[in-house]
């Protein structure tokens, strides 16, 4: 076979812009701007997020709207069928459903999102001071975390309540007694990962002190799991919140919360379901947007599923 003999004359430069050039290249994106691609791509998590945002605004919108005081009692309205002037009904008080759903929302969101974001930080200083110095620390930092996870929850929620004053505070303080151990534990986990790569050992052998190293390095990359784990304990304490309660063990009258609002109408619930009905569908409807959130953080946030 004969070879055939290139010469330069054969071969044309491709003439382009800087721009162009660009476009070829591809434009880089970061970790965190492929997540929120990722994110924005899952419709039902989106979903998720715009029921949540719109709880949050009726929470605070809805009293004013509805015209009434989530307080105001009127034995002679007690007990109505949802209406043009009562959109959701009445209690057996008179006091307006609609009114007491979105203070509820108000009390209930409040004391979810304050428990989980104690959980956060106790969790996040607990787990990455466990993980990152290790040996003798770590085991007796995570047995005094075994010993509290052992403990009765519900008996330290009334040991509480006994000692310390009916309220809000109290009732979130004993939701995050033992509430912070799980991210503990996920942060501790992503810590022990990371403390062997390559970028934290160059920062020690440059001197970086360990509160650098882990504020610096450690902690902002094990974000992906802490933020899944804490849309995810929302939920769990908004629920926690329903039923205690639920069981005389929550918010004091005349504050009104979800779980305050089921227990009340449990009484009347074979006469008046509705009463039931309002309460019980917004803490299942909260519940299941910030779980799909979640679940839809986990997909965008997993290195493992990026394409």
């Amino acid at each position: 076979m004969s070879q055939v003999q290139l010469k330069d004359t054969d071969f044309e430069p491709i003439e382009y812009t800087q721009s162009e050039a660009e476009k070829i290249a591809g434009e880089s994106t970061s970790f965190w701007k492929d997540a929120w691609r990722r994110f924005k791509q899952n419709k039902l998590a989106i979903a998720g997020v715009l029921v949540i945002v719109l709880i949050g605004i009726m929470s605070f919108i809805g009293g004013p709207i509805s015209g009434h005081n989530y307080y105001d009692n009127d034995l002679i309205s007690s007990n109505q069928s949802p209406s043009a002037e009562h959109w959701f009904g009445t209690d057996n008080l008179g006091r307006d459903l609609f009114a007491r759903t979105w203070y509820g929302a108000k009390i209930s969101l409040f004391i979810g999102l304050s428990a989980a974001f104690i959980d956060l930080i106790i969790g996040i200083i607990w787990g990455s001071v466990s993980g990152y110095l290790g040996g003798r620390v770590d085991e007796y930092m995570m047995r005094i975390a075994d010993i509290l996870s052992g403990v009765p929850y519900l008996l330290v929620v009334i040991l509480l309540m006994v000692i310390m004053p009916q309220g809000l505070w109290t009732l979130i303080i004993a939701m995050t007694i033992t509430g912070w151990i799980n991210m503990a534990r996920i942060v501790r986990g992503e810590v022990m990962r990371l403390k062997t790569s390559e970028y934290v050992m160059a920062s020690k052998s440059l001197g970086a002190s360990s509160f650098r190293i882990m504020a610096k390095h450690l902690i902002p990359n094990t974000m992906g799991p802490i933020l899944v784990t804490l849309t995810l304990t929302v939920p769990t304490a908004i629920f926690t919140e329903a039923f205690l309660s639920f069981l005389g063990l929550g918010v004091p009258a005349p504050l009104a919360s979800w779980g305050t609002m089921a227990s009340d109408a449990l009484q009347a619930l074979r006469y008046y379901p509705f009463q039931l009905f309002f309460p019980a569908f917004f803490i299942s409807l909260t519940m299941l947007a910030f779980n799909i959130v979640g679940d839809g953080l986990r997909d965008a946030l997993d290195p493992k599923d990026r394409r």
